[in-house]
């Protein structure tokens, strides 16, 4: 479910904190991927074909964009969460920001803010021309004027994964609430409960220590090798029943692809307008199109693609 209209309400109120970008703006970047989501988009937008197909597609177009991905999967699941999700790649994806281990989080759940990822990437598919949107945790907290303490106050009143929520606090309320009283105990000795009844045995805390004490696993080393088609043709024609010329032309194009992006590249670097590859690079606002964005489908360059929700 991840944070209920939490999107909205940063469009609202923080909308300094968003920024539309292109899949080209994170060339050189190294992102985390909450890998049960991007498997279930593909589950959705091609039921009949298996997942791992879509990814395949989708991480060449990564590499083509010399973007190193990060699959991260879900582990054991805390026990507020068991009737909801398998387990949580979100905290740590933004375990993964924090330490310095990659640069942002790619997820469709909005999750990874309260964990405390300072760059959160949505709709970075593979679609050419398609919009992605980038949301900066230190701008919104700055916008919101709130700490990162009060903000996963806010998004367990708005409504987690981990515990219920108050009845009928909207988003604009809960956020003037958190603004003003700052913690959900004072909150709660200022909310009408007939209105707004607090639900029995309330584990906000719960979630709370969720949120901000999330277990520190230790990432490994990460290293990055060239794809083994062979490999790849192996599984594909055995696994998914895809042919194995069809796998053999991506792999081609794939490499096509790569090798004139980073010619592009060069030769921008030698005319001087090389594109930035620094920190501030996340936080520079790009033109937003006014074309709808779209889902990609991965297995058809022709095939109508659904409109994303």
């Amino acid at each position: 479910m991840g944070i209920t209209k939490l999107a909205d309400l940063i469009r609202l109120h923080a909308p300094g904190a968003i920024f539309h970008k292109d899949i080209s703006d994170y060339t050189g970047k190294v992102i985390a991927l909450d890998t049960s989501i991007v498997v279930n988009q593909f589950r959705a937008a091609t039921p009949s074909l298996s997942p791992l197909t879509g990814l395949f597609f989708r991480t060449l177009t990564f590499l083509e964009h010399d973007i190193k991905p990060v699959f991260v999967f879900d582990g054991k699941p805390p026990g507020e969460k068991t009737a909801v999700a398998p387990g949580d790649a979100e905290a740590m994806c933004a375990h993964l920001v924090r330490d310095g281990t990659v640069d942002a989080v790619s997820s469709e759940d909005m999750d990874t803010l309260p964990f405390g990822a300072s760059i959160l990437i949505c709709q970075l598919n593979a679609k050419k021309d398609s919009e992605v949107i980038e949301y900066s945790l230190p701008k919104l907290l700055e916008r919101l004027q709130i700490s990162h303490k009060e903000f996963v106050d806010l998004c367990i009143l708005l409504g987690c994964d981990y515990c219920d929520k108050i009845a009928g606090l909207g988003p604009k309320r809960a956020l003037t609430l958190i603004q003003k009283h700052r913690t959900i105990e004072n909150v709660v000795l200022h909310v009408n409960r007939e209105t707004h009844p607090v639900p029995h045995f309330w584990k906000y805390k719960e979630a709370r220590t969720i949120f901000l004490d999330a277990p520190q696993t230790v990432a490994p080393e990460l290293t990055w090798t060239e794809p083994d088609e062979e490999a790849l043709v192996g599984f594909f024609c055995r696994a998914t029943y895809v042919k194995e010329d069809r796998i053999r032309r991506r792999m081609e194009k794939f490499r096509q692809m790569r090798e004139g992006k980073r010619e592009e590249r060069e030769k921008e670097r030698a005319a001087g307008h090389s594109r930035q590859t620094r920190m501030e690079d996340f936080f520079r606002v790009t033109r937003k199109r006014e074309r709808p964005v779209e889902v990609a489908d991965p297995l058809s360059s022709n095939r109508k693609r659904p409109k994303s929700k």
